[in-house]
């Protein structure tokens, strides 16, 4: 299983390079930051731009995946989105994670002044922009129009990172999960449940309907903790017994959040470290 961490962009650029470094330097297999312009209850907090704390992930490492956890529509636009991983993907020598998601309804959905749309409508967007992106990013010049996004004569140059750029679409529904089977990996949280055993059930249920849309091909799936009842680990035994359980359900990385001194992910960082001295490539042996 792999082990990946999220780090928050919420911190001045060395201390945002100490962190990524140090993931680098324990082992971990990858490290994501959120992409939102305000979050939750951190809305008021510090908060930097998700591209700018990856270019920072990318110098600062040389070996771990980097990638958005996860790009949100509400707020992109594909022709720019994709200059952009074509950017970080330059500059990390080919290491991208591209983790896109439909976006919810929150403060980035409105802060653009545009009109709130239903869930199916942001799966037909979220549709549109993975699409657009992955022929942005396999071709020199792109033209196309669809229903949420236009591009006319984007230019990508140098052309064909999309043959490194790994693009990984979470979602839960139906719509979203087979659209996940289609691109290089599916990523979830699961729902927000009150308890541990209804969580895992959930997981459990959305597992089997991957399974079901991706057939007998080998996708990575990726499953993040952010949704977990408590959120945070207590030990590095409850890190392995979560691993566990997800492999046995097909997962291959399990996602985790650098503790934080106040909630939310409120924990021991030196769990990182005790983490890591588990690890053998990036690897937890379950």
């Amino acid at each position: 299983m792999r082990i990946g961490v999220v780090i928050l962009p919420q911190y001045p650029a060395r201390e945002t390079s100490r962190r990524w470094k140090s993931l680098d330097d324990r082992g971990f297999a990858h490290g994501w930051t959120y992409d939102h312009l305000a979050w939750r209850t951190l809305a008021d907090q510090d908060w930097h731009s998700t591209i700018v704390t990856l270019a920072i992930a990318a110098t600062a490492t040389e070996r771990i995946g980097i990638g958005t956890w996860v790009a949100s529509p509400n707020f992109r636009h594909p022709v720019t989105f994709a200059k952009d991983l074509m950017s970080l993907d330059e500059l990390s020598g080919g290491r991208v994670n591209a983790g896109i998601g439909a976006s919810g309804t929150n403060f980035d959905s409105v802060v653009m002044g545009q009109p709130p749309l239903g869930p199916k409508e942001r799966v037909d967007r979220l549709t549109e922009f993975a699409e657009l992106t992955d022929l942005l990013l396999r071709q020199r010049e792109t033209t196309w129009q669809g229903t949420y996004y236009t591009a006319e004569q984007a230019r990508m140059n140098p052309a064909g990172s999309r043959e490194r750029i790994r693009m990984i679409l979470a979602g839960n529904g139906p719509r979203s999960i087979r659209l996940a089977a289609k691109y290089d990996g599916w990523a979830t949280i699961g729902r927000g449940e009150e308890d541990y055993a209804s969580w895992w059930a959930t997981i459990e249920e959305l597992a089997g309907r991957f399974d079901r849309a991706v057939g007998d091909r080998a996708v990575p799936r990726y499953l993040c903790a952010e949704n977990m009842p408590g959120n945070t680990f207590d030990s590095v035994e409850q890190v392995h017994d979560t691993a566990g359980r997800a492999a046995a359900l097909g997962f291959t990385d399990l996602i985790i959040q650098w503790p934080r001194e106040e909630p939310p992910y409120q924990g021991d960082a030196g769990l990182l470290d005790r983490l890591a001295d588990r690890l053998v490539m990036g690897d937890l042996r379950v």
